[in-house]
């Protein structure tokens, strides 16, 4: 007892540091006489697992900043009163954990009184809306990915191309981080490096008013801590197989067939101190190799060198294939992650991460059904490295420094030598019988790369200035490099193909590294009965590009001049937050926010069409502009957090968005008459309004049930879901008029259901539910012999979707060993995500109404509207186990 007082009073005398990057939360709380109530000065709490402590002050109160999200055991010690341990003390991402300590007179040696913390039902600093998915949790429902987990997250809507919306934003429009570094990808707005769920300790969404810490998004945060190394070695492995199971066999042929090499993972982790370093050195890995072979399949009755002929009155064609099934949107993937942290002194911490997935698949593409080794392949390469210093300067600031260099890159080909002699002649593309017909041969001649690489570097410093006021400044900039190579493989002969785009307007080469500069000032001010976040942003973005002087002649072509083109102007925003919450009871909390929030477009849209050229013979082009104005988002969010009989709380939240200056398109006519082109510009815009309600109840020691259930109504509304709507519009014939009011946005999504239910006995079992119900997406219908419909005026039907997890844990020689069985999709619901505009459903086209099922020479009409890419993936049962050696 002695000797554990001095080490803990040692503790407090070092400055309190954390070894993991300032990706941290704050434990506060009071110490209390239990007898009398009196605050206790100079108590010393302090944590198991890390050299982190505080000691009580005059009032009682004491402070633990930089603390790692996870779950940690807090001790209190006083000299005359017994010792209290508080275990399982869960800390996440920029939150306070409150641990309250009540501490008895010591009689002689008395025993240490254990606490297990119950997790808050509600969260008294929280500001704005937002989700948070731990380590423990992710194991316990069914899921293969961070964006599984992602999709069960109040507010966000998968789209029918798998684009996630957050409150009714843009696909674009949301920030990914992993380990306080931005891995959203500059060109599309994508996440560009992916991490292993295994990996993860923490997942954050923060879908209201985000703090001034937080740029270039306007819907939402994705937030991504990764597991740190644990204080004593341990490994670990993971392997399952499976497959599809359908009753649907005439919709997905070839699953009749099973083999458990058509879905398998293998995964494994490592960590732990590293030997002769003294807990100087730790490390964590896991590494990753997943196979899945899809579930729509082609008919190889073709290859790809069968020509064919079809004219009115004789038709002509080979058919030289083995009539093998081909699978058609496979995806083999393989994920790294690497953590090494060195303590170099009691104050000063080095870490190093790196992240990698690599990623070969293929998009389902129904032309190529009957010739499915034609089609291209998209090869994946995305990967971070991010170096943090952590520096305690005393016990109440800290500073966190932080290098990254992330790139991801994409090649889509057929084949990767765009000379290779396999490159047929493009006829072979065209000769198709009608529009209701498959290939009968040939090769996709499209070559696309497109690397985008990000270097940067930042600064936060965060203070705890005075007991009310948690002060949090920071700098940051990115250098961003991007490079683009769009181009077919052009047939000559059939002895090689060459690298060519010059019939080919918006395709072409580019080269840009645009600069970004950010400045942040955030105060978290916490009083009795108040928490406020108040924080400003400054923005700054160089494109570095290239704008032309006369609109009527960007190409420089029809009236030649010297000079023109200038220098893009930089852009750059201030942007205001404001987040306060106030509790109405002990139970009871409400919150408001409002904020501005900037994002500059995509880098794709700056630097589109580089050469500036408008295809001949009316409206053929688009071209990006370098000088766009950063997309704006207003937000306000009034929400109820109220716990209930001690294990139960209810959450409602209302939420209002008013989105100006999106990305549109604008017509300009050139000096040769009919010549036109598209231009990006900012003149789109939107509105979002919505409510979620969501419920939540605790599981005790004595049930040992969770359960979760949120439902979300919103209405998205706006002038144009794509950018390039205008363009499209105006290309039809005859053009269709552009919306001047606002419609449903193709993702409005007006009711949105989710559930998770989980059974977890330590000695029993564990079963762990999810069920989904989604409102149908909007269409816009077509309607024969009319010549417009409203937008978006028809809906498809609704889905819904059950899976299921069941794993039983043994503990062999004190190692860990579960058995695990994931089914997806638990009733092989066909779930419509794409629908025919003429029914609004996946499975029925007014075609066979006008057409008849008449018999072609290649395929029926039936055949051709049989779509497997309008149904959700079907069920999917996958068998494995974890061995964890401790």
């Amino acid at each position: 007892m002695i000797q554990r007082s001095r080490f803990s009073i040692i503790l407090i005398f070092l400055f309190a540091v954390s070894l993991y990057g300032g990706q941290t939360g704050k434990i506060a709380g009071r110490v209390t006489d239990a007898a009398n109530g009196n605050p206790l000065a100079g108590a010393n709490i302090f944590l198991n697992e890390l050299p982190l402590g505080a000691a009580s002050d005059a009032e009682g109160d004491y402070i633990i900043l930089n603390v790692a999200p996870g779950v940690y055991t807090l001790h209190a010690l006083m000299v005359g009163y017994r010792e209290v341990e508080i275990t399982n003390v869960r800390v996440s991402l920029d939150k306070t954990t409150r641990i309250d300590f009540k501490l008895e007179p010591a009689i002689l040696e008395s025993e240490t009184i254990v606490v297990e913390a119950e997790q808050p039902l509600i969260q008294k600093d929280l500001t704005a809306s937002s989700s948070t998915v731990t380590a423990t949790e992710i194991k316990t429902i069914p899921v293969e990915s961070m964006q599984d987990v992602l999709q069960l997250q109040a507010g966000v809507v998968v789209d029918s191309r798998g684009g996630f919306h957050i409150r009714g934003g843009r696909a674009n429009e949301v920030a990914y981080m992993i380990d306080g570094v931005s891995v959203s990808d500059p060109f599309n707005g994508g996440l560009a490096v992916n991490v292993n769920q295994e990996a993860i300790q923490e997942l954050k969404v923060i879908s209201g008013t985000f703090n001034a810490e937080y740029g270039k998004v306007m819907s939402g945060v994705v937030e991504v801590v990764t597991k740190n190394p644990e204080p004593v070695l341990n490994a670990g492995i993971t392997m399952y197989t499976g497959d599809y199971f359908s009753d649907n066999i005439e919709l997905y042929p070839h699953l009749d067939e099973h083999s458990p090499k058509d879905i398998y993972n293998v995964q494994i982790h490592v960590t732990g101190p590293i030997p002769f370093f003294k807990d100087r050195l730790s490390f964590y890995t896991s590494l990753r190799k997943y196979y899945n072979e899809g579930w729509m399949y082609g008919i190889r009755r073709f290859n790809t060198s069968d020509s064919s002929v079809f004219t009115p009155n004789a038709f002509y064609y080979e058919e030289t294939g083995d009539y093998a099934p081909v699978p058609m949107n496979f995806i083999d993937q393989y994920y790294a992650n690497f953590k090494l942290i060195f303590k170099i002194t009691p104050t000063l911490n080095l870490a190093y991460n790196f992240l990698g997935n690599m990623k070969d698949s293929r998009y389902y593409n129904h032309l190529y059904k009957y010739n499915p080794d034609g089609d291209l392949t998209n090869h994946e390469y995305g990967y971070t490295h991010i170096l943090s210093v952590n520096h305690t300067l005393s016990a109440q600031t800290f500073y966190t420094l932080k290098f990254s260099r992330y790139a991801f890159d994409l090649r889509s080909y057929l084949y990767e030598d765009p000379d290779d002699p396999r490159y047929q002649n493009p006829e072979l593309l065209r000769n198709r019988e009608d529009a209701y017909s498959f290939l009968t041969g040939g090769t996709n001649m499209e070559h696309f790369y497109r690397n985008t690489a990000v270097t940067a570097g930042r600064f936060d410093i965060t203070s705890q200035v005075t007991k009310r006021h948690l002060v949090k400044a920071g700098l940051e900039v990115k250098f961003n490099e991007i490079k683009v190579e769009n181009r077919e493989a052009r047939y000559k002969g059939r002895e090689s193909g060459i690298f060519s785009s010059a019939a080919f307007f918006n395709k072409g080469q580019y080269k840009h590294t645009p600069l970004e500069l950010a400045a942040y000032v955030q105060d978290k001010i916490e009083l009795q009965n108040l928490t406020v976040n108040v924080g400003l942003r400054y923005d700054y973005f160089d494109s570095k590009g290239k704008v032309p002087l006369d609109l009527r002649d960007p190409g420089n072509t029809y009236r030649p001049r010297e000079n023109a083109y200038r220098d893009a102007q930089p852009q750059h925003q201030f942007s205001p937050r404001l987040g306060l919450a106030f509790p109405i009871s002990a139970e009871g909390v409400i919150h408001a926010s409002y904020g501005h929030f900037f994002q500059i477009p995509d880098l794709q849209y700056l630097y589109l069409n580089p050469r500036f050229a408008v295809a001949p013979g009316g409206l053929n082009t688009l071209m990006g502009n370098a000088e766009l104005k950063p997309q704006s988002t207003t937000i306000y969010e009034l929400g109820l957090q109220q716990e209930f009989m001690g294990q139960f709380a209810l959450h409602v939240t209302g939420f209002y968005k008013d989105v100006r200056n999106l990305l549109g398109t604008n017509i300009y006519e050139t000096y040769v008459l009919g010549d036109r082109y598209a231009r990006y510009e900012n003149r789109d815009y939107g509105n979002i309004k919505g409510v979620t309600v969501s419920f939540k109840k605790r599981a005790t020691s004595s049930d040992y049930f969770y359960a979760s259930i949120d439902y979300t109504f919103q209405i998205a509304e706006g002038n144009a879901s794509d950018p390039n709507t205008v363009f499209y519009n105006n290309q039809a014939d005859p053009p269709r008029q552009s919306n001047i009011q606002v419609v449903p946005l193709d993702w409005d999504q007006r009711h949105t259901l989710n559930a998770s239910f989980s059974f977890n006995h330590p000695d029993w079992f564990t079963l762990g539910l999810i069920g989904q119900f989604q409102s149908g997406l909007p269409y816009t219908p077509a309607i024969q012999n009319l010549e417009a419909t409203f937008e978006n005026s028809g809906r498809k039907p609704f889905n819904y979707n059950v899976d299921l997890r069941f794993s039983k844990e043994w503990k062999p020689w004190g190692h860990s060993l579960i058995f695990f069985i994931k089914i997806y999709n638990l009733f092989d619901r066909q779930n419509e995500v794409t629908v025919y505009n003429d029914t609004g459903r996946a499975g029925y086209s007014l075609v066979k109404h006008f057409l008849g099922n008449r018999q072609t020479v290649v395929n029926t009409l039936d055949d051709w509207l049989k779509r497997p890419d309008f149904y959700s993936e079907p069920r999917k049962i996958l068998l494995g186990f974890t061995f964890t050696i401790r």
